[in-house]
């Protein structure tokens, strides 16, 4: 999941206002980096604070705002996703799994501070993101916490990764199906349960939420597409990459579609939604 660390996000007042407050906020909810055990504090802020985009904490927000709340009204919640993605990346980059030096253009933690504190870093920045989601004043938290959980679990994030790994060491086994699947849990589960729990923090109703899940559902899924098109593996190995390209187009259309009847509200997430349009964009001019 690296195409949108390395694609500029457009310059917009209001994005540049909430990744502002997102960065604000997890520097005032994060340990310090001085409070005992220092070496565990510190590699939790070296992996939030090493240039990610917050994609999934905008979501988030921009999601809360669709729904005619505050977007501040879900930044306790957008702060614990972006920490439980950290957490994700963390241990994506170990040995065990991709073995990567990098991340982001700086050494992966395991580099930094070897493997088995990155394994602890992964554990407390899970842990730390449902204290943070079970904090009182957050409307819906139960209905949140669910969301959240359910998309990180075996039937989302984790179960997501166990299919790719076992894609890797029988390459064979992997088509489209096999590795829409890991798409859809590996990547995105995690992000349409962002738009979800967005959503929920702003007191949205059922007609509301199930509009918004078609938006989430639809991102997730072309989001990963625009990544493997740009790693030219996965699914736009599978598929070929024009194929692949077309279908993440697709689908951040469809995404645009769901939510238009949210009007001005829903800025956000159509920004949000172009930004992936211009990345799917300039992977097609290199």
């Amino acid at each position: 999941m690296t195409t949108l660390l390395k694609t500029a996000r457009p310059k917009t007042k209001r994005l540049d206002a909430l990744t502002s407050l997102v960065d604000q906020a997890l520097e005032r909810y994060l340990p310090k980096a001085a409070v005992p055990p220092q070496v565990l504090h510190e590699a939790m802020r070296y992996c939030v604070f090493t240039g990610g985009k917050r994609f999934r904490p905008l979501l988030c927000l921009g999601s809360c705002e669709t729904v005619g709340a505050p977007a501040r009204q879900a930044l306790t919640v957008a702060c614990a996703l972006e920490l439980i993605h950290t957490y994700s990346l963390v241990h994506d980059d170990l040995p065990a799994m991709d073995n990567a030096d990098e991340r982001r253009g700086q050494p992966t933690c395991h580099r930094k501070f070897g493997e088995g504190n990155a394994i602890l870093v992964g554990d407390a920045l899970l842990t730390l993101a449902f204290e943070w989601l079970g904090r009182n004043g957050t409307t819906n938290s139960t209905e949140i916490i669910r969301a959240i959980s359910q998309a990180c679990g075996t039937t989302g994030l984790i179960g997501g990764q166990v299919l790719d790994l076992q894609a890797i060491s029988q390459p064979r086994t992997a088509t489209e199906r096999t590795l829409r699947d890991v798409a859809q849990r590996k990547t995105a589960a995690l992000i349409a349960a962002s738009v979800h729990a967005g959503a929920l923090a702003g007191g949205a109703d059922a007609a509301q939420l199930k509009t918004l899940q078609r938006y989430g559902q639809s991102i997730g899924l072309a989001f990963q597409f625009i990544d493997d098109i740009h790693d030219h593996e996965g699914l736009a190995q599978v598929m070929g990459a024009d194929e692949a390209r077309v279908e993440a187009d697709r689908l951040i259309r469809s995404a645009t579609a769901a939510i238009e009847p949210f009007g001005k509200r829903a800025d956000v997430l159509r920004q949000l939604a172009a930004w992936l349009s211009i990345t799917s964009q300039a992977n097609q001019t290199r």
